[in-house]
């Protein structure tokens, strides 16, 4: 029997984490020199994500970063994970995909979600305010048909060079977003390799009420989540903890910070108070580490569990090399092409 594993793509995606002591444009450029490795192993996409206002992500601008990303590849799939649609009109996002679509056609992924800024100043800066994802279900209708050119919210409006165009759709979902996907026929792409009971209670609410639509026919579902991989189960480890204490810092502090080397992580452990040794714990949780075998096993138990048509991998430490190491020893794991 074929593996679950060796048949399912693996992509990635990028969030362009700045690094301590370094200026945030190295690590645009490290985004794009990754993908250039991810397209050299197999993996089937590479995403690029939205930020705003924050230290420890350069990745402001998705559409511009994904243009630089394909010009600097030639055969891997490039998208957004995602651009996130209350912050924009739909017509410029249209207006941004069909350009991208048409400068590198068949390429171009539009991955969207529905976050808005997360503190109060973000927010007005950008013009969308906490109930703005209310409204993403007819944000996303109206973007979707200026592709299809049936949108009716401005009749008079078409989105050049979008009209006409195809290209795959997604939309990053929480476990109560889930829906929002089905309704609109479009793929879902959800958090969490450990696939607790709410993250498999979505899919499955996602797969029974899937409507099918001009830009998918079936369900299509792909899972989300950090996955690190190195010669050693304690150095995989090692490699989710600057993720893991940005993270708890941004718990504590409301900012995201830039990451720092896993050894200075290691110094502080024994002193942290217990609400940062709490945050921390949890940030470490639902990410899956180990070496080759030990974690082809874990994905392969995740893949049968979800039934997922793809995999989204969603990497950041400090140590450039050793990511790089991790996805080459992933690709190996999953036998990629």
């Amino acid at each position: 029997m074929t593996s679950a594993l060796r048949t399912t793509p693996f992509s990635i995606l990028d969030r362009s984490r700045t690094r301590e002591g370094r200026e945030p444009g190295e690590a645009l450029r490290d985004t794009v020199r990754l993908a250039g490795l991810a397209e050299e192993l197999g993996y089937r996409r590479f995403w690029v994500s939205e930020h705003h206002s924050v230290p420890g992500v350069a990745g402001s601008a998705p559409t511009v970063l994904a243009a630089a990303v394909a010009a600097a590849t030639s055969r891997i799939r490039v998208g957004t994970g995602g651009v996130m649609l209350p912050n924009h009109r739909p017509l410029v996002v249209a207006e941004q995909f069909g350009v991208l679509e048409s400068l590198f056609p068949g390429r171009i992924d539009m991955g969207l979600g529905r976050s808005v800024g997360f503190t109060d100043g973000i927010r007005r800066a950008l013009g969308a305010g906490k109930d703005a994802t209310r409204d993403f279900a007819d944000q996303l209708a109206e973007l979707t048909g200026y592709f299809t050119g049936d949108q009716r919210v401005h009749p008079e409006v078409h989105a050049q060079p979008a009209e006409g165009l195809r290209l795959p759709v997604f939309v990053l979902a929480n476990a109560a977003g889930a829906r929002l996907a089905a309704a609109a026929g479009l793929a879902l792409v959800i958090g969490d390799l450990r696939s607790g009971d709410r993250v498999l209670d979505a899919i499955e609410r996602y797969r029974a009420e899937f409507r099918p639509s001009p830009w998918l026919a079936d369900p299509y579902v792909v899972i989300a989540g950090t996955v690190a991989v190195a010669e050693t189960t304690e150095a995989a480890r090692r490699l989710l903890l600057p993720e893991a204490f940005s993270l708890a810092r941004s718990r504590l502090r409301g900012s995201f910070p830039p990451l720092v080397p896993a050894e200075e992580i290691e110094a502080l452990e024994p002193r942290m108070t217990a609400k940062e040794r709490e945050y921390f714990t949890v940030a470490l949780e639902g990410q899956l580490h180990g070496t080759e075998d030990e974690v082809a096993a874990e994905l392969e138990a995740v893949i049968g569990r979800t039934g997922a048509d793809e995999v989204l991998v969603t990497t950041s430490t400090y140590d450039r090399e050793a990511l790089q190491d991790s996805y080459r020893r992933l690709a190996r794991a999953a036998a990629m092409s």
